[in-house]
């Protein structure tokens, strides 16, 4: 009997999962994008289970004909979130590393690189990779402010994402004092 109820919920473990093809990713990758330019993000900075069900999967299922579920996008999310971490702790290790928004890839001299590799062999694979997600992961994942600029309505095709880490600085000199307010 205990063999039959673990066989039913490996069982139901396994239809639960589904994979995730790169456009499905990419869709989704989007959407979080645009429902974070929203506003839509909650007091933690992530999207809540209401937003996401009400507003990202049916549109994600309908564009791609999919059947991705809350727990579908939990699972992506935490996919999301590792490999952002890779990129996050690239960036975070030593000065010598930039960001080409041309091609998508991670730029440093070879010595850096091969310092990074030290104390993360496993990221090798970052060299040479073209990482078109990090702005949207930057984005989705760390955080970071959109300003709308590249803002598109949640559903509409386009691969127009840029964002850039002076982007997100601001000065003193962005601010204007309201003598009237004293603010």
């Amino acid at each position: 009997m205990g063999d039959t109820q673990e066989g039913n919920r490996k069982g139901k473990a396994m239809t639960d999962y589904s994979n995730w093809s790169i456009e499905e990713s990419k869709m989704l990758s989007q959407l979080m994008v645009d429902a974070t330019s929203y506003g839509w993000r909650d007091a933690n900075g992530m999207l809540s289970k209401a937003i996401v069900e009400s507003r990202i999967l049916p549109v994600l299922n309908e564009k791609l004909g999919c059947q991705k579920t809350h727990n579908n996008y939990i699972s992506r999310l935490k996919f999301f979130k590792r490999k952002y971490q890779k990129y996050y702790q690239l960036m975070r290790h030593s000065s010598g590393f930039g960001w080409d928004e041309t091609t998508k890839k991670f730029t440093a001299l070879e010595e850096v690189w091969e310092n990074y590799f030290k104390s993360h062999p496993t990221h090798r694979g970052l060299l040479n990779k073209n990482c078109d997600d990090y702005e949207d992961l930057q984005i989705v994942i760390g955080n970071a402010t959109v300003t709308g600029k590249n803002s598109l309505g949640l559903g509409d095709e386009t691969d127009a994402r840029t964002f850039g880490v002076e982007d997100r600085h601001t000065t003193l000199d962005d601010f204007v004092n309201d003598e009237t307010n004293e603010a």
